[in-house]
């Protein structure tokens, strides 16, 4: 097998009239989906928990085995007990950072290849693959295929390093071009990244973070708050394969756009679902708080679980506005009581207890629609 040869972006043979009425639905759905964010009196603080779920989803398609829970009790203080999970929640963390500091940059300048390297640097920071040029587009011949497959036995070769640039040179033009619907250009993008293959390590990742971050750029949505990476995992098999079959080119492209943009819509909802489950959730832990002590003072520690549903009350008591600890304690004492809290590990010596707002971690590692 030969290092594959890109083809140059914009796809001209697209056949519009079949992706029409995608086109239409996915708009709708991600239009409905970022009113729901604008007109939230809290998007940052309800994002947070999304975001984890998106970065333990994307790297789970790389296949990493940790889940939010794993992710927010390390945060709040438990290395995993398994040496090999630690290591996937750190490339979770590093997932997380990317995106953040994607939506940073957007903010001062227009997106570049030298943004594009500046979040790889970021993803592989420290975690597997941080030996493999972060930050640096490829030199050496890359290939896709079973682990420890030798590149005889590759199911594919992506374009060697001399013809690499001139096809990264060609999608940022892309990426800055007028097409004639944006979800569509997306989905283009997004394969031709993945068909580029430009770093050693990281490309999947990378090609996800892209996603969120196209839609904010082009401000169809006002803050980075789409993940793909749900339908993607949930159609696995027929994401690679619809990937794996544009290298024959023809009507492998228009079948890649409706699997993407309808993509882009199934997830729309999902996320619709789930925002709305949080900010539900959100309003009946506030209302039983309320109950509890009649004052709004509770409200920093409400936000704060939300931010970091594992927590330890030592990081609480670094919150500002946060109740003094004798005040605190009696709280989440009663909140445990109650069943809003759980304990997860008892306080110990000088080791403070872990709790868990169960419910939140609970929706972060649901299924789609549950």
């Amino acid at each position: 097998m030969k290092p594959a040869i890109p083809e140059k972006l914009p796809i001209t043979t697209l056949d519009w009239a079949k992706l029409i009425p995608v086109i239409g639905e996915a708009n709708r759905s991600v239009a409905r989906f970022d009113g729901l964010l604008t007109h939230m009196p809290y998007p940052e603080l309800l994002r947070a928990p999304l975001l984890t779920r998106e970065a333990v989803l994307s790297s789970k398609i790389e296949g990493t085995a940790a889940t939010s829970s794993d992710v927010f009790r390390f945060e709040a203080g438990e290395d995993p007990e398994q040496p090999r999970i630690r290591l996937d929640v750190e490339e979770i963390v590093n997932y997380r950072l990317a995106l953040k500091a994607a939506q940073k940059e957007l903010k001062a300048r227009p997106f570049s290849l030298n943004l594009l390297r500046k979040l790889h640097k970021v993803l592989m920071l420290s975690v597997r693959g941080h030996n493999k040029a972060p930050g640096d587009f490829r030199r050496f011949q890359n290939y896709i295929g079973r682990i420890g497959a030798s590149m005889e036995e590759a199911t594919f070769i992506p374009p060697s390093p001399d013809k690499l640039m001139a096809g990264l040179d060609n999608w940022e033009r892309y990426y800055h071009a007028d097409e004639k619907d944006a979800l569509v250009q997306l989905a283009l993008l997004h394969a031709q990244f993945e068909f580029l293959h430009p770093f050693l390590d990281g490309n999947g990742r990378i090609g996800r973070i892209l996603i969120p971050v196209f839609l904010f750029d082009r401000k169809i949505l006002s803050t980075p708050a789409f993940y793909l990476s749900e339908y993607l995992e949930e159609n696995r098999d027929a994401y690679i394969g619809h990937l794996s079959e544009l290298k024959r080119g023809g009507e492998a492209w228009d079948r890649w756009c409706v699997f993407f943009v309808r993509g882009i819509s199934v997830q729309a909802q999902w996320n619709v679902h789930r925002v709305q489950s949080v900010l539900k959730l959100y309003e009946r832990v506030k209302e039983r708080m309320f109950a509890m002590t009649s004052s709004r003072a509770v409200l920093p520690l409400l936000d704060a679980m939300f931010a970091k549903p594992v927590f330890q009350v030592s990081a609480m008591l670094k919150v500002p506005g946060m109740l003094q600890r004798p005040q605190l304690i009696v709280l989440l004492d009663r909140l445990v009581q109650g069943k809003v809290l759980r304990v997860l590990t008892p306080a110990r010596g000088r080791r403070g207890a872990m709790y868990s707002l169960h419910e939140l971690v609970k929706l972060c590692d649901s299924r789609p629609g549950k």
